[in-house]
């Protein structure tokens, strides 16, 4: 064995028992606070809703680490077992050495293969896990239709755009990358304005917010505190599952404000005047402008990478694959790149976590107080069974947010 594969093996080792180690440390801290809860949590449950999120967050640990074994066993064979460069051979094989085409079908066919096998655990976790607690709303019908519109996106708009990726190296040469960043930088900056309105009604039913004092309430908010967004939508995510949500998509002119129809369900006006606020925050904070260039960094370094591993004779060559075919570079950095970022979650999530304390205290200034939040983040976390108990380490490297105590203490000490 190559000392390649050996080191990625290593990885995928070290990756996969960071993630055992990490998940029992999490399910013993929640049982070691099963039976007596913290006083902060117990002041945010009662005891037969904390009773019911402990017994979700052991389950989903559970079934959590039954599908990370699956999934490190699955891409182990793929990557050990000579999978990829069967695959290769009989698909991008197909229109030459020369043909961009097949080797774009090489990449797709890999994916949607390798998310075939996963398919029985969503179905599980869906249907059996979710609907044990009371969270799923969706049939066995709309679950396959999701699936089958899933995958033809994926071919609709990822032939074309890995197309144009791997033909800039005949269009510019061997600064192929720098362009390869700015055409796939540049689609992600579009899909921003066109998502809420292409994609995401091919999956759910967006209506304007209607005439009433919510929306009067909400849209002296926006006034108040400069932020216009082009409209406020709600989206009917109880189709689905009982968990709420609200996020803002777009830039610019194009913003819109997406509620939940769950977490209107939930919410008193002035909770979700609260979680609006907190929403725009993170525009009024600079957030958003922060994460596009740090994003914008993390992809021009991922092309310089990959460019790098294109031109080296031994990285292709050492999985079985043709050197300096780009296609294959491609797929083995998305397949094993994970490998390495998942070491560096903790700091993204620290970043995460930040961003949050400041857009929770620009809402509890910009409604002059903090019980209408502190209230719609205890709503949010008793109805989705959150775990209010996670073990540092495991919030560290998996939680974008703080936990709801951290978030509490931070609102009342007003810090951010």
């Amino acid at each position: 064995m190559s000392l390649v594969l050996l080191v990625t093996a290593a990885l995928m080792v070290l990756r996969l028992a960071g993630e055992l180690v990490l998940s029992a440390l999490n399910r013993a801290e929640v049982r070691r606070h099963a039976a007596v809860p913290p006083p902060a949590v117990a002041a945010i449950m009662d005891p037969a809703t904390y009773a019911k999120s402990v017994a979700y967050t052991l389950e989903k640990s559970s079934f959590g680490i039954i599908t990370g074994v699956f999934d490190a066993l699955l891409l182990a064979l793929v990557i050990f077992g000579g999978v990829l460069p069967w695959l290769f051979a009989h698909i991008a094989g197909w229109g030459g050495p020369e043909a961009v085409w097949s080797q774009v079908l090489f990449i797709l066919c890999t994916g949607v293969l390798l998310s075939v096998p996963s398919l029985p655990f969503g179905w599980w976790e869906q249907f059996r896990l979710e609907q044990k607690f009371g969270f799923n709303q969706s049939t066995p019908a709309l679950w396959v239709t999701d699936k089958l519109k899933g995958m033809a996106l994926t071919l609709v708009i990822g032939f074309p755009l890995l197309w144009a990726l791997l033909s800039l190296v005949k269009w510019v040469g061997g600064m192929w990358w720098i362009w390869g960043f700015a055409l796939l930088f540049g689609f992600q900056l579009l899909m921003m304005v066109l998502y809420p309105k292409l994609i995401l009604p091919l999956f759910n039913k967006l209506t304007p917010l209607p005439e009433g004092e919510l929306r009067t309430r909400l849209l002296v908010l926006g006034d108040r505190t400069g932020f216009r967004a082009s409209t406020i939508e709600v989206m009917d995510g109880s189709k689905r599952s009982g968990h709420s949500n609200a996020f803002f998509t777009g830039f610019g002119r194009f913003r819109r404000i997406v509620l939940f129809d769950t977490l209107m369900a939930q919410l008193a006006p002035d909770e979700l005047e609260a979680v609006l606020a907190h929403e725009i925050g993170h525009y009024k904070c600079g957030h958003i402008p922060k994460f596009l260039v740090l994003t914008a960094l993390m992809q021009f370094g991922a092309f310089a990478v990959i460019a790098w591993l294109a031109r080296a004779p031994w990285f292709n060559a050492s999985f079985g694959l043709p050197a300096g075919v780009l296609a294959p570079t491609f797929l083995l950095f998305g397949l094993l790149g994970g490998l390495v970022t998942f070491w560096f979650a903790p700091a993204g999530n620290w970043l995460s976590r930040k961003n949050e304390y400041e857009a929770d205290a620009f809402a509890k200034n910009a409604i002059g107080s903090m019980t209408p939040m502190i209230g719609a983040l205890r709503k949010l976390s008793q109805k989705n069974l959150s775990n209010l108990t996670p073990h540092p380490l495991y919030s560290a490297v998996y939680y974008s947010h703080p936990t709801l105590v951290e978030r509490e203490r931070a609102l009342a000490a007003g810090t951010t």
